[in-house]
């Protein structure tokens, strides 16, 4: 019996050892092994992240006094807030918002120190830009934070029970914060991706497994014929399904649509054809569905935490604000956010369109460049 149970275990040590040697014996399984989780947690550690760093602001001081100067002092002396712009009447806020040049302006009406000097409450304005209630909500505590300091401070130096200046909020294209009009349009975008490159990295690759690969080849169709072949049904299938995501948007969460379909499908149709271009690729490169299901997960998550869906590019460092200009997510999610949720046309979303062209520029080629580097 000890014997038996012996021979048993033996049996299954060297089971194990043949499955390691399995894994371990090649290079880019290895690099598998530990490449993704050190890359994964850096970008976590850098990318996802809901504390506010730096926040650009615009300031409209129609006030122009002491009182004024020095609460925009104490905001800026915070070492977050930086003013990107200076604006001279309230019809700049707009512009300023909408290019999100500026997380919020804060607007300091004409008698602001008239009234905290008759003892009067003095209200200063934040509009903040919700598009990402988040940040738009971690900003507004922010200035609540410096504007009771600030309060402190007068009654010490000028007496008074009650607080002198009262921030009265707006919040622009989400009046509510509530997370689910950031989130619920980009999804639009994300959701679909997943699914358009898992379906196009297999493509190839199960042709491979399946052994008809070679049957492919022997028609008459080109390598460059069977890569359009191969991606065209990925693009009418991520857009059904970013169809599916918008209409669970609109019909069941009540999220209402300020743009135009025309624009928002225009944006979806360059950004399915990037992301099926870098689904092509990986499956130009891979032996196997194993391979190219690999691959995919390996670059899903990268792409995620790289595309702004859950926290803003500016609160990145740098290096990774530089490396999002390679993922079409991050053009997508920010295109069709605008799109959606303040309904700007084609002429104000063009920069977002232009790096998507770009991308499905490139990764078509490649992968028809690749597929037939295969085929030598």
């Amino acid at each position: 019996m000890n014997a038996s149970f012996i021979d048993t275990v033996l049996r299954i040590l060297n089971l194990c050892r043949k499955e390691f040697l399995a894994v371990l014996k090649d290079p880019a399984s290895r690099a598998i092994l530990i490449v993704p989780a050190l890359m994964q947690s850096l970008l976590f550690g850098y990318a996802a992240t809901y504390d506010l760093n730096q926040a650009d602001y615009a300031l409209l001081d129609q006030s122009h006094s002491a009182a004024s100067t020095a609460l925009v002092a104490k905001l800026d002396g915070t070492g977050v807030f930086h003013r990107a712009a200076t604006l001279r009447t309230p019809a700049d806020i707009e512009r300023v918002i909408d290019a999100q040049d500026a997380l919020f302006v804060l607007h300091i009406a004409p008698r602001f120190e008239q009234q905290l000097q008759a003892g009067e409450e003095a209200a200063v304005q934040l509009i903040v830009d919700a598009r990402n209630s988040n940040t738009a909500g971690s900003a507004a505590g922010y200035v609540s934070a410096v504007v009771a300091d600030f309060n402190a401070q007068w009654r010490v130096q000028h007496g008074g029970a009650q607080a002198p200046v009262r921030i009265d909020s707006r919040a622009w294209y989400n009046p509510n914060l509530e997370t689910r009009w950031n989130l619920m349009p980009g999804m639009i975008a994300a959701l679909s991706m997943l699914q358009t490159l898992l379906l196009t990295a297999l493509s190839v690759a199960r042709e491979r497994e399946q052994g008809t690969f070679d049957q492919l080849l022997v028609t008459p169709l080109t390598p460059t014929e069977i890569m359009i072949g191969k991606a065209v049904p990925p693009v009418l299938i991520g857009l059904v399904q970013s169809t599916i995501v918008l209409g669970v948007t609109l019909l069941w969460f009540k999220v209402p649509m300020a743009g135009s379909f025309l624009t928002l499908y225009a944006g979806l149709l360059c950004f399915t054809v990037a992301s099926v271009g870098i689904g092509l690729s990986i499956s130009a490169v891979s032996a196997n569905m194993q391979q190219a299901m690999l691959y995919t997960f390996v670059l899903i998550m990268p792409l995620m935490l790289l595309s702004g869906l859950t926290t803003p590019v500016r609160n990145m460092p740098e290096a990774l604000q530089i490396a999002t200009l390679a993922n079409p997510l991050r053009f997508a999610i920010d295109l069709v956010q605008r799109v959606y949720l303040e309904g700007v046309g084609l002429l104000t979303v063009w920069h977002n369109l232009i790096p998507l062209v770009v991308i499905a520029a490139i990764t078509l080629p490649l992968a028809a460049w690749l597929f037939r580097h295969r085929l030598v």
